[in-house]
C-alpha cells in the first residue's frame, strides 16, 4: 500500500470514528420509555396501541403486555393507549437524557361497551413464549426443542380442577395416578412427575399439587438433562408448573365449583401492592376441595394456601419470594396385579363391579408438603442479567395405607395392604443462572452460564401386610378394615443417605444469520451419596450434551430444525443375592429429533411436527436366579423408544378456538437378560394418543356465551414387558358451556359423556361420566 493510500484510508477511519462518536453522543442524550399494560383483571394486556401524540413514535404491547420507546428526543408527551373495549388512556410522560421512564397502566372497561365486550387482552392458547424451556429468552421458533405450554384461560375453559384434566391438552400426554398418591405424566414411552415449579427442582411424588397457583404448565419433550438434571427430568421430558405472580393493581376472584361424587370446591385469588409506590407486590391463592370417589369407597380432601411477595428494589433489582403450603388427607388407588396363570389379558375381564371397592375409607393417607422458593433479578447491563435462586421442597407422609390386590383369576384375588410412614423427604437447591447478549465479529450470541447445588435429605419407614384374604369378588365381600391391616403390619425403618449433587451448565444460541442459528450446550454433574445401613456410599459424574440447529424458512413464521438432546439418571449400587454391592453406570438416554414449526397467518396459527428417536444402551433390568428369592441386577438392556408428535393450535376467526394433537410412539426393548423379551413393548407407552379440544364463543349478541367440545384417544399399552396383560384402549368426549363477562363467569362442564369404563396405563380405574359447575366473580 502507498503512502497516498494510507493517508485515504487514516482519513476515512478518522471520519468514520468521529461519525460513531458522534452518533453514540447523540443516542446518549436521548431516553427510553418502558411500559407494562394490564387490564382491569390484571392480566397482562397484549395487542395494545401505544403511540406518543403528535410525534413519530408508536408501537404495539407484546404478550406480556410490554411496551418500549428507544431513543425519544428529552421532552413531555402525551401517551395514549387504546384497545377495543376499553377506555382510551391519556397520560403525560416526561422524558429525561440518558434515563429510563417506567410505566405501569391499566385499563378500564369501556361504560359504553360493558355488556358488549368480552377481556380481549387474556393471553393467546397460542403463546409459547417462555424463559423457563431454554433458560434464556428466546422464542418458540428459534428454539430447537418441541414443547407445549397449557394456559390457565384454557384450563379456565375446561373447568379443569385437578392435573390430569389439564396435562391431556399436551400432545401425547397421559396421565397415570401413582399408588403413593402422586401423579405422573407419560409421553415418548416415558413416565415422570411433575418436578419442576418456575424451572426449580419441585416434587408431586407422594403429595399431589393443586391448580389454583397455576398460570401455565410447560411440557417439555425429550431428554432434557443438560439444562435441567437427572432430578427433574425424565427419558421423556420434563413437566414445568410456572406460577401466578403479583402485579401492581388491586384485583380479587372467589371461585366456587360442585359437581358429582359430592365435589365442593372454593378458590380465591386476591392481589394488592401493599405500599403507595406499588414497590412491594403481595399476591395470595388457595383452594379448599373435598370429593367422593365414583367408588362406593374412598374420598379426597386438600388445602393449598400460596402467598407470593415481590419487591421491586429499583430499575434493576427485583426479589420474589413465595410459598406453597399443601395438606391432604385422602384413600389411595388401589394397586392392582395380575398372576400368571391367572387367565387375564385385561381389567375389563375383571369380574368385579365397577364402582366397588375392596377396601375401607379407614386405610387412609395424611400428606402434607411444604415449598418455600426465592429469588433475585439483578439487570447487570443492558443485555446482561443475573439470576439467584433457592428452593426449599419438603414432602411428609404421617401415614399412608395403600392397597394391593393379586389377581388369581377373574373372581379370585388376594388383598394385601402397605402402611408408609412417617416419610419425610427433602429438597434444597441453590441456583445461580448469568444470561447476556454479545457479538463475536458478525455473530450474535445468546449466552446462559449456571451452577446449582442440590442437597437431599430423608427418612422412611413403611411395612406391608402378609395376605389379609382371598375372596370371590362374585359373592358380598365386605371392605377391609384399619383395623385388621394394623394387626398384621410389620414395620421397619430404613436409613436414607445424604445426596449432594454439584452442577455446571453452559448454553450458546449462535445466530449466524437472521434465519440460522445453532444451540451448544453442555452439563456437568458431581453426585455424591453417603453411606446407608448396608448400602455403600458412592460418588458418580456426568456429562450431558445438547446440540441444536434452526433455519427460519420464513423469517418469524416458519422453521425447520434438528436437535441431539441427552438425558441421565444416576444409578446407585444395588445388592445382589450373594450380597455383593454391584456399581452401576449413569444410564444415558440420547435422542436425535427433526421437524418444523409454524407461527402464521398473523398468530392464527402454531403448528409443530416432528419426529424423534431416543435409544438407551445400558438401562438396568432384574431377574431371578432359581433358589434365589432377591433379584439379579444387569445392567445391559438396550431400548429403543421413537415416534411422531405433532400439535395444532388455531384462531381462525374471533372467538373460535382449536387444540389438536397427535402422538405415534413405538418404545421397545431391543436387549435384554431374558431374550424372550426382545423386541416387546415397554411397559406403560401406548403406541398412538390423540387430544382435540374446540370452544367457539358468540362475539355479537349476548357476547361472552361460549361452548367447547373435546375427545381424547388412548391406545392400547402393555402393563408389563413380557406384553401378556394390558390396559385397553378408550375415547372419552368431554364438552362445555360457559358465560364469561368482566365481573363474573358461570361454566358447566360434562366429563366422559359417554359413560366410558376405562384405566389409565398403570391400571387405575376412571371415573364415569360426571358433572361440574362452576361460578366465579371479579372484584
Amino acid at each position: 500500500m502507498n503512502y497516498q493510500n494510507l493517508k485515504t484510508l487514516r482519513f476515512l477511519l478518522s471520519i468514520s470514528v468521529l461519525f460513531s462518536a458522534f452518533s453514540i453522543f447523540a443516542q446518549q442524550n436521548n431516553g427510553k420509555i418502558k411500559g407494562v399494560i394490564i387490564t382491569s383483571d390484571g392480566d397482562a394486556a397484549a395487542g395494545v396501541n401505544v403511540i406518543l401524540k403528535n410525534s413519530k413514535y408508536g408501537t404495539i404491547s407484546n404478550e406480556d403486555g410490554v411496551f418500549e420507546f428507544n431513543r425519544v428526543k428529552a421532552n413531555t408527551y402525551t401517551l395514549q393507549v387504546s384497545l377495543t373495549g376499553y377506555e382510551t388512556l391519556e397520560q403525560e410522560v416526561s422524558v429525561s437524557e440518558n434515563e429510563t421512564t417506567s410505566l405501569e397502566l391499566q385499563l378500564k372497561v369501556s361504560n359504553k361497551e360493558l355488556q358488549e365486550v368480552v377481556v380481549s387482552g387474556k393471553k393467546s392458547i397460542l403463546s409459547k413464549k417462555t424463559d423457563y424451556v431454554a433458560r434464556m429468552p428466546i422464542s418458540n421458533l428459534e428454539n430447537p426443542q418441541v414443547y407445549s405450554v397449557i394456559h390457565k384461560e384454557l384450563l379456565l375453559e375446561q373447568v379443569a380442577v385437578n392435573i390430569e384434566t389439564a396435562i391431556r391438552n399436551s400432545a401425547g400426554a397421559v396421565p397415570v395416578s401413582y399408588p403413593s398418591g402422586g401423579i405422573g405424566i407419560g409421553f415418548r414411552g416415558f413416565t415422570v412427575g411433575v418436578n419442576a415449579r418456575n424451572g426449580m427442582e419441585t416434587v408431586t411424588g407422594r403429595s399431589s399439587i393443586d391448580l389454583s397457583n397455576v398460570e401455565r404448565i410447560e411440557v417439555m419433550k425429550g431428554p432434557s438433562g443438560t439444562l435441567f438434571g437427572s432430578s427433574v427430568s425424565s427419558f421423556g421430558g420434563v413437566v414445568n408448573l410456572v406460577t401466578k405472580k403479583p402485579f401492581k393493581t388491586t384485583a380479587s376472584e372467589v371461585s366456587y365449583t360442585a359437581g358429582s361424587f359430592g365435589l365442593n370446591r372454593l378458590t380465591a385469588d386476591v392481589n394488592t401492592p401493599l405500599n403507595k409506590d406499588k414497590t412491594v407486590l403481595f399476591r395470595i391463592n388457595m383452594a379448599v376441595n373435598n370429593e367422593k370417589s365414583f367408588l362406593d369407597y374412598g374420598f379426597n380432601k386438600s388445602l393449598a394456601i400460596a402467598p407470593t411477595l415481590t419487591y421491586i428494589a429499583n430499575d434493576k433489582l427485583t426479589f420474589n419470594l413465595d410459598a406453597e403450603l399443601y395438606n391432604s388427607n385422602n384413600t389411595r388407588r388401589t394397586y392392582n396385579t395380575y398372576g400368571t396363570t391367572s387367565g387375564l389379558t385385561n381389567p375389563a375381564e375383571l369380574k368385579i363391579d365397577y364402582k366397588k371397592s375392596m377396601f375401607h375409607d379407614d386405610n387412609d393417607a395424611k400428606t402434607s408438603a411444604t415449598k418455600i422458593f426465592a429469588n433475585a433479578e439483578y439487570q447487570i447491563s443492558e443485555n446482561w442479567k443475573s439470576t439467584t435462586l433457592f428452593s426449599f421442597v419438603g414432602e411428609d407422609v404421617e401415614r399412608s395405607y395403600q392397597s394391593y390386590a393379586v389377581w388369581s383369576s377373574p373372581t379370585q384375588v388376594a388383598r394385601r395392604v402397605g402402611l408408609w410412614g412417617p416419610i419425610y423427604n427433602n429438597y434444597t437447591n441453590i441456583q445461580e443462572n448469568i444470561n447476556g447478549q454479545f457479538s463475536t465479529w458478525i455473530f450474535k450470541h445468546k449466552l446462559l452460564t449456571g451452577v446449582n447445588y442440590r442437597l437431599f435429605s430423608g427418612n422412611f419407614s413403611g411395612g406391608t401386610t402378609f395376605t389379609l384374604d382371598n375372596i370371590d369378588v362374585t359373592t358380598n365381600f365386605t371392605p377391609i378394615r384399619r383395623k385388621a391391616v394394623d394387626a398384621g403390619l410389620a414395620l421397619t425403618t430404613s436409613p436414607v443417605g445424604d445426596q449432594e449433587t454439584f452442577s455446571a451448565y453452559v448454553c450458546d444460541v449462535i445466530n449466524f444469520t437472521n434465519r440460522l442459528s445453532a444451540m451448544l450446550s453442555l452439563r456437568f454433574d458431581n453426585f455424591n451419596r453417603d453411606k446407608a445401613g448396608t448400602v455403600i456410599a458412592f460418588h458418580q459424574n456426568a456429562i450431558s450434551p445438547k446440540l441444536g440447529l434452526v433455519y427460519e424458512i420464513v423469517r418469524g413464521q416458519v422453521s425447520v430444525f434438528g436437535n441431539y438432546m441427552n438425558g441421565f439418571q444416576n444409578a446407585a449400587p444395588v445388592t445382589q443375592p450373594n450380597g455383593g454391592q454391584l456399581i452401576l453406570d449413569p444410564i444415558y438416554a440420547e435422542q436425535f429429533e427433526g421437524g418444523i414449526k409454524a407461527e402464521a397467518f398473523n398468530n392464527k396459527l402454531s403448528v409443530t411436527a416432528s419426529y424423534y428417536e431416543i435409544k438407551i444402551d445400558n438401562a438396568t433390568r432384574t431377574f431371578i436366579v432359581t433358589g434365589n428369592v432377591l433379584p439379579t441386577y444387569i445392567q445391559d438392556v438396550k431400548q429403543e423408544s421413537k415416534g411422531v408428535d405433532f400439535e395444532l393450535i388455531a384462531k381462525p376467526i374471533n372467538g373460535l378456538n382449536i387444540i389438536a394433537g397427535y402422538a405415534y410412539n413405538d418404545n421397545r426393548i431391543l436387549k435384554a437378560t431374558n431374550p424372550a423379551l426382545e423386541g416387546n413393548k415397554a411397559a406403560s407407552s401406548p403406541e398412538n394418543v390423540v387430544n382435540f379440544w374446540t370452544t367457539y364463543t358468540l362475539q355479537n349478541n349476548f357476547k361472552g356465551l361460549g361452548a367447547g367440545l373435546g375427545a381424547n384417544y388412548v391406545d392400547d399399552s402393555y402393563f408389563t414387558v413380557d406384553n401378556t396383560f394390558y390396559m385397553p384402549s378408550y375415547m372419552i368426549y368431554n364438552a362445555t358451556l360457559f358465560y364469561d363477562q368482566p365481573s363474573w363467569r358461570v361454566g358447566l362442564k360434562l366429563n366422559n359423556i359417554t359413560n366410558k369404563k376405562y384405566w389409565d396405563i398403570w391400571g387405575a380405574s376412571q371415573a364415569p361420566t360426571n358433572l361440574l359447575v362452576s361460578l366465579s366473580l371479579k372484584f
